[in-house]
């Protein structure tokens, strides 16, 4: 029931941040976040993987992540790598119309299907 909150929670806060609800598609045990700072932390129970399939890229998450949330950016992450051949640290998601060195992809790579969306709207209703 927990993680149900903290993964609704997480979703809601990437949105209002204008930033995609699917980047952490995980089960959360624990998320908080200093507004006046921007840190964000989440952990989860165990160290996770999702592959994400628009864009054909597996994700790794730690136990443990943390960032600086911004409007549009999430910077100075730590806990999440990206698979290209080998694991790469992921350190910054930004939105923009280019990023310069580094990769780009589409933001519907990282949004929430409709099927994903509303199966934690019902999970939220049931727990309220």
């Amino acid at each position: 029931m927990c993680e149900d909150i903290c993964r609704q929670k997480c979703r809601e806060l990437m949105v209002s941040h204008s930033l995609p609800d699917g980047l952490f598609p995980l089960d959360i045990l624990e998320l908080g976040y200093n507004p006046s700072s921007g840190f964000i932390w989440l952990k989860l129970k165990e160290p996770q993987q999702h592959k994400f399939q628009l864009i054909k890229r597996t994700v790794y998450y730690d136990i443990e992540i943390t960032g600086f949330l911004e409007k549009g950016r999430l910077r100075d992450i730590t806990g999440v790598k990206g698979k290209e051949i080998i694991w790469c640290r992921l350190s910054d998601v930004r939105l923009s119309a280019s990023s310069g060195l580094g990769m780009d992809f589409p933001i519907q790579a990282f949004q929430l299907t409709e099927e994903e969306a509303k199966g934690l709207d019902t999970k939220k209703k049931t727990i309220n």
